[in-house]
């Protein structure tokens, strides 16, 4: 009975640190940014990067609006985009206009992992009209 229960508590534990459900379940970057960059997942369920985070700047303000009030701006690539959020700790929403090459998109933002430091990961789930892409993108400078 002991060994049961310890081998259940492992497997519980370990789920919760492996099946990390921050998005539907069917994404490769569940636990980490393996596709980094302007991502979507296409109707055959393989991960498609519209830009590569190498062509993205990633800047985190921490004090946006104000003392404590962060955002992240996200700019760059071809098709050359501008995204802003305030939506930066786990799991805070955000509705936002999305900037693709001129034309504005409203889309809903989720943060799935939130970085403060140069060098850390920001990740978001953007939807719009039931289409989801994402975000995972390496902080590039932390402005005051």
């Amino acid at each position: 009975m002991k060994k049961l229960l310890k081998t259940l508590l492992l497997f519980t534990v370990t789920c919760a640190l492996i099946n990390c459900d921050n998005d539907n379940g069917n994404a490769a970057n569940e636990t980490a940014c393996n596709y980094e960059g302007f991502t979507f997942l296409d109707t055959n369920d393989n991960t498609q990067t519209l830009i590569p985070e190498t062509d993205l700047v990633t800047d985190f303000f921490p004090n946006n609006g104000g003392p404590g009030i962060a955002a992240v701006e996200i700019y760059g690539g071809n098709p050359f985009v501008v995204f802003t959020t305030n939506a930066v700790t786990v799991g805070a929403t955000e509705n936002i206009n999305l900037l693709i090459n001129g034309n504005t998109y409203p889309v809903t933002v989720t943060c799935q992992r939130a970085g403060t430091l140069v060098g850390e990961e920001f990740r978001f789930d953007v939807t719009a009209n039931n289409v989801e892409a994402e975000y995972c993108v390496v902080i590039d400078s932390v402005n005051p």
